[in-house]
């Protein structure tokens, strides 16, 4: 019987075959930590009276709230300055970005490595073809201490992706229909193993990272992009990194990309997923691009495309938050900014933003937000009774002009003076 591309990693890594059941203690290649963890993880170390055994392999990304909003914030983002160049660790302060945008930019997470992160998101890795997995406190502390780890090797749900995206259909959108399809628990410890075939290939590396980030809402322990397409250019791909044709999977999915149109999760749970055209309509309040899932050049450009030269609705606030500083610069350099600035957007500092409802963009009781990000629980970002739904960048841009949901191709039928106010 063949392996799934979870189990090839896993077994090379442990240095004998394994199998879905198995328990592995394996060589972790990168411990990320996350500014709202680094204080427990702190704590972890000493407890063990220990400190990272490789720091090279160990940064702290401060990203969750940043800047620091408040005295306690901002005591335990010095305390994370302090303690890095202490011990010779890197930490990527406020302003570089979200945490896994940061490390697939600067090289740290490569194809067959494992990568372990205090956020859940962190299988967002496998869109390079790394194992990438969230972890608490604890077992983050012990991956840094001894500079490995342990699983139960994960069984595998094999989804394939086929064709093309239609016009104004994105990633988000593919990626959000895979949700609903494995629903919530649906891949629950599990790796969703992605294949991207006839034509599906070609998507890009930031289109992978958001298939691979949202496979933790189906419950996925990782979310593995089997390398194709831009991958191969980008990095050195091992031969053997790569499942076979017999491996074995615990279900199968597949997606027919031409067939998608845009799609949006709708409160309170992520694979509430339907059509836009049914809650078309429904008033906003605010729109947030960026974090994690869609603050990449390619998301803020595809804003910027429906609202150039339209203006966003009277009572509507568009917050757009890049995914990393790189994103900012670029987006700066081509004017994207200028164009998201012209429209009546506020820039935020790269960063997670209002993601998890702490600073930047918090909602009061009763207002409706649209977001690109990932999570759309109950209380998220801010009152447990404000609404988030979940969208593309085009469906969010497209929202934010009309003042309530609506696809860039709702504009048109737009009085002109509200499409240009």
């Amino acid at each position: 019987m063949g392996m799934t591309l979870a189990e090839r990693i896993l077994s090379r890594k442990a240095g004998r075959e394994v199998r879905a059941g198995e328990l592995v203690v394996v060589e972790v290649d990168q411990v990320m930590v996350v500014d709202s963890i680094a204080g427990s993880f702190f704590k972890r170390l000493a407890y063990l009276e220990a400190t990272p055994r490789y720091p090279e392999r160990v940064s702290i990304v401060i990203d969750h709230v940043a800047p620091a909003a408040n005295l306690e914030v901002a005591k335990a983002q010095k305390e994370i300055r302090e303690w890095g160049r202490k011990h010779g660790i890197r930490v990527f302060d406020v302003g570089r970005g979200v945490c896994h945008q940061v490390l697939i930019e600067e090289g740290l997470a490569q194809p067959g490595w494992i990568v372990v992160g205090s956020d859940s998101h962190s299988t967002t890795y496998g869109a390079v073809g790394a194992f990438g997995t969230g972890m608490g406190a604890t077992d983050i502390a012990l991956a840094a201490a001894s500079g490995r780890t342990w699983f139960r090797v994960p069984e595998s749900v094999k989804v394939t992706f086929r064709g093309r995206l239609p016009k104004g259909v994105t990633a988000k959108d593919a990626a959000l229909e895979m949700v609903r399809l494995l629903t919530a628990e649906g891949a629950t410890y599990m790796a969703v193993e992605i294949h991207l075939l006839d034509g599906a290939e070609s998507l890009s590396r930031g289109e992978r990272m958001t298939l691979a980030n949202l496979t933790v809402e189906a419950g996925a322990k990782a979310g593995l992009v089997v390398p194709s397409g831009e991958i191969l250019d980008l990095y050195r791909v091992p031969d053997w990194l790569y499942p076979d044709p017999d491996a074995r999977y615990a279900r199968e999915v597949e997606i027919d990309l031409s067939t998608l149109s845009p799609r949006v999760s709708v409160p309170f749970y992520v694979d509430n997923v339907q059509e836009v055209a049914a809650v078309r309509g429904k008033r906003v309040d605010q729109v947030f691009i960026g974090t994690c899932t869609n603050g990449r050049l390619e998301d803020l450009r595809a804003a910027a495309e429906v609202l150039k030269g339209k203006k966003v609705a009277p009572g509507v606030r568009l917050l757009v938050i890049p995914a990393s500083s790189q994103v900012l610069e670029e987006a700066t350099r081509d004017g994207t900014l200028l164009t998201l600035l012209e429209a009546g957007a506020t820039i935020g500092t790269p960063g997670c933003g209002p993601c998890m409802g702490r600073h930047m963009g918090v909602l009061a009781p009763g207002e409706v937000c649209v977001s690109t990000s990932n999570r759309n629980f109950r209380g998220r970002m801010g009152a447990p009774d404000a609404e988030i739904y979940l969208a593309s960048p085009r469906v969010a841009a497209a929202s934010a002009v009309a003042g309530y949901i609506a696809t860039p191709e709702d504009l048109a039928s737009l009085p002109q003076e509200e499409a240009h106010a």
